[in-house]
């Protein structure tokens, strides 16, 4: 049962989030956890909003139309034959530079030029960009296959699975009906983990997750033990990230494909996931440790004759060890063995922006103890609300009220500030705060930045000396 003080948030969070307010134990329970979490909460509330026996209606219908990957034939074979399949997918769009056509990708079909209605593309714009999950109708005509030679599958409906219109103004008015502490539950809540089971410190650990996705061009590198949630967040909490677990990575696949004119993950990404740091390898890694250095530095990228700029943030995610001592849990590797070794070079570790400590945060390991019981805010509302917010940084307005010690150099400053500007969105997206709460984040951004610092000694002592980085708070 939750406390009295979890009852009363939960009540707060339905009262002013109204529709946008869902109770996270039914998407625990629900067993679908084969799909996104933000696709799990949209299709709880179409559901349960039609009445009767809800549940089991839903997971009838995922049943029926959700295909993993290893059915593609069993799919392909019932799509021949009868003409026509309805199936639950993600749905992408790219356009052929030369004719102008455009084809879908169907990831559980792997197929990447499958025939779509234009005026599908049309409604639905984000399947040109990040591509939306949904129920996509198939037919199959032998008789229309183009001259470019794409499959004789046509995409003929598509019903998406995402919040039709987001009220901004509503999320930051949310912010002055609750405390500091409240609003940091309410997000942890909504992130779909048990306000009750974490300190405040922890908290706001696991808040700084989410700053990538809402502040353009943040690096950040998180290194602690498994089972702490680390992909969770990226994979379920907003649908504009992109994950790579370990395996190979191309320039091709990361920023531009020569050969298909197709933009990478960076280009179309609010965030991009490098899990299992040390499993990664890099395709020609002396061509992406350059590009990847200078993407990290300016935000701008170049492959062939192609130039572009995007606001991409990176994350690097390791797996250590870590022991318990009196001041709690403590990392026992040295985070440079924990990188592949064309990444163990102080210019790369000097662009990452911060280091997230996730060794303090616990493993994950009982639903009813670690997991939400009660309200947050939808998981859709939200991805959107945290996309949304990129694309104004609270940079220049910290810069007004601090000021930091002379040994900061160039991008120690911007780190901190990109840092704080990501906090500030989250916590006090209602642009007001006090003294106390401005220092309390800005102790966080210097902190996060001071491990960078204090890496790059260990890597290379004779440039980088051991300092303390110290900031100001402007009366």
């Amino acid at each position: 049962m939750p406390t009295e003080y979890s009852a009363r948030l939960f009540a707060k969070i339905q009262r002013v989030f109204g529709e946008y307010a869902v109770d996270k134990r039914i998407a625990n329970s629900v067993e679908l956890m084969r799909l996104p979490r933000y696709v799990v909460e949209y299709l709880i509330g179409e559901f349960m909003a039609k009445g009767g026996d809800w549940e089991e209606k839903l997971r009838k219908f995922v049943a029926k139309y959700y295909y993993e990957p290893k059915y593609k034939d069993l799919l392909l074979h019932k799509l021949t034959t009868e003409g026509t399949v309805k199936i639950i997918d993600e749905l992408k769009v790219w356009v052929h530079p030369k004719t102008g056509k455009h084809y879908a990708i169907l990831p559980s079909l792997a197929i990447r030029d499958a025939q779509i209605l234009l005026e599908i593309v049309e409604k639905n714009p984000n399947v040109l960009t990040m591509g939306m999950w949904g129920l996509i109708t198939l037919s199959y005509d032998p008789s229309v296959v183009d001259e470019e030679g794409a499959t004789p599958i046509i995409v003929v409906d598509f019903i998406p699975f995402q919040a039709p219109a987001i009220d901004f103004n509503l999320f930051k008015e949310a912010r002055r009906e609750f405390t500091l502490e409240e609003w940091v539950d309410t997000l942890i809540n909504t992130i779909g983990l048990n306000h009750e089971r974490y300190s405040f410190r922890q908290k706001l650990v696991l808040l700084t997750r989410l700053i990538p996705l809402v502040e353009g061009n943040v690096n950040l590198m998180e290194f602690g033990p498994r089972a702490t949630g680390k992909t969770y967040i990226y994979r379920h909490v907003s649908h504009y990230t992109r994950i790579f677990s370990g395996g190979n990575i191309s320039p091709a696949v990361l920023f531009y494909n020569l050969r298909t004119k197709v933009p990478g993950e960076i280009a179309t990404r609010d965030a991009v996931v490098f899990d299992e740091i040390s499993k990664i390898r890099l395709t020609n890694p002396s061509e992406m440790m350059g590009k990847l250095k200078d993407y990290m530095e300016s935000g701008h990228y170049e492959r062939g004759d192609k130039r572009g700029v995007s606001t991409c943030s990176l994350v690097f995610m390791g797996n250590i060890e870590v022991e318990l001592r009196e001041e709690g849990y403590v990392p026992v590797e040295e985070f440079t063995y924990v990188l592949p070794k064309e990444m163990r070079d102080s210019a790369f570790v000097d662009r990452v922006h911060g280091i997230v400590p996730g060794w303090e945060l616990p493993k994950i390991k009982q639903a009813k103890y670690h997991l939400s019981q009660g309200y947050g805010v939808a998981s859709d509302y939200f991805a959107e609300i945290l996309h949304e917010t990129r694309k104004e940084s609270l940079v220049a307005k910290i810069s007004r009220y601090v000021e930091f010690s002379d040994n900061f150099t160039i991008r120690d400053e911007r780190a901190v500030k990109k840092i704080a500007s990501g906090l500030f969105k989250l916590l006090f997206p209602h642009g007001e705060w006090d003294k106390k709460e401005l220092k309390l984040l800005m102790d966080i951004a210097i902190e996060y930045r001071q491990r960078v610092r204090d890496w790059l000694h260990i890597l290379a002592p004779g440039e980088y000396p051991k300092e303390k980085l110290i900031f100001r708070v402007r009366v």
